[in-house]
């Protein structure tokens, strides 16, 4: 005779410690990607302002990133994650994929520190470049040192009409697809160097104009 099924019994969803963690780990990045949507709402609601925006979305960002690297065999990737349990988050998402906030992403605001930008911008794309030329392909080798060109790029008036922006976010949200070790292949690598150094030539003509001005 088959057993009876207690009702008021709870349901486990795990049987080990190991379960246990795994769907621990699992409930919050479920958690994150669902913060990470009221977040973007919010903002784009002006409900918060950039100010408090832009800490809080690169927190959660860098949570992602790090819960991401602890489910990593059971999240092939962010998308299949999210189909499964029927998220609908689609500015989570595009977050996720874009890998730096919307502050950074679509920014336009000019500051008193126009000239150290400018340096600091230009030893980004130098170092960039570099990379590059010196064979690195490995996601883990080039997503920082791009991220960290793109928000430097930002800070600059007039850059989110710049066509070397959305080239670099293209590629930032390429390089994040990717696992750490993946490296790009060599036409990816060919094309890569040729629109970053389209967006350094870019970048001078415009600073040359009113575009880069403080």
């Amino acid at each position: 005779m088959a057993a009876r099924l207690n009702l008021d019994e709870e349901v486990r969803l795990y049987t080990t410690n190991a379960e246990r963690e795994k769907y621990g780990l699992l409930a919050t990045l479920f958690g994150i990607v669902v913060a990470l949507e009221y977040l973007e709402r919010a903002y784009v609601r002006d409900s918060v302002s950039a100010s408090e925006y832009s800490p809080a979305c690169t927190r959660l960002l860098s949570q992602y990133k790090t819960m991401v690297k602890l489910v990593n065999d059971d999240v092939p990737s962010i998308e299949q994650f999210m189909a499964r349990y029927r998220m609908d988050h689609p500015a989570a998402l595009h977050r996720i994929q874009v890998g730096v906030p919307a502050t950074v992403e679509h920014s336009s605001e000019a500051g008193p520190e126009t000239a150290k930008w400018v340096a600091e911008t230009t030893q980004n794309f130098i170092t960039f470049v570099d990379a590059l030329k010196l064979r690195m392909r490995a996601k883990d080798q080039l997503h920082p040192i791009l991220q960290e060109l793109v928000t430097s790029y930002a800070r600059f008036k007039g850059s989110k009409d710049w066509e070397g922006r959305s080239k670099m976010v293209g590629w930032l949200i390429t390089l994040n697809g990717m696992k750490a070790s993946e490296e790009l292949t060599e036409e990816q690598a060919r094309q890569l160097s040729f629109d970053i150094e389209h967006a350094y030539a870019e970048f001078f003509r415009s600073l040359s104009g009113k575009d880069g001005g403080s």
